[in-house]
């Protein structure tokens, strides 16, 4: 049996998320009527979630550090570190997507996930409507690669 693959990285990723989902509800994230008074800076602000990001930054800035200086992690052959550090249209249409999302719903993907167990209809269309644009994403992303796939003289 490859324990690492069979028992550690499963334990280790059911910790991590659960960890991310508790802290998401504990801090207000998860909570929709909070996120959207935190983006409504014109109306009823609700600054309490900068002491959120502010605190999210204080600890992973140190844990990157830390993990950048141990070279090989520990459930893992290497590192997969991103290698695109440039601003381009793909950085900026996801942003932008992210944000409208965010405003519009007071949801991101992660606390969209950790609300599905309150079974609420919005929750549910909120979070198949993301999989279908994750889907519809995927397959955006193919389509030039299975036109260039295609046999000569046929049109993709």
């Amino acid at each position: 049996m490859d324990w690492e693959a069979e028992v550690a990285i499963p334990i280790a990723t059911f910790l991590c998320g659960l960890t991310f989902g508790i802290g998401l509800i504990v801090s207000g994230m998860a909570w929709t009527p909070k996120v959207l008074n935190f983006l409504d800076v014109l109306g009823t602000w609700d600054p309490s979630l900068l002491v959120v990001m502010a605190a999210a930054l204080a600890v992973s800035a140190p844990g990157y550090a830390l993990a950048r200086s141990h070279g090989r992690p520990l459930l893992a052959e290497e590192c997969q570190w991103p290698t695109k550090t440039g601003v381009d249209r793909d950085l900026i249409t996801g942003a932008l997507l992210f944000g409208i999302g965010w405003g519009l719903a007071g949801l991101c993907p992660g606390p969209a996930v950790v609300n599905l167990a309150t079974l609420s209809p919005q929750v549910i269309v909120f979070v198949a409507a993301m999989m279908a644009g994750m889907f519809a994403h995927d397959v955006w992303r193919r389509r030039p690669a299975m036109r260039q796939a295609a046999p000569a003289g046929v049109d993709g």
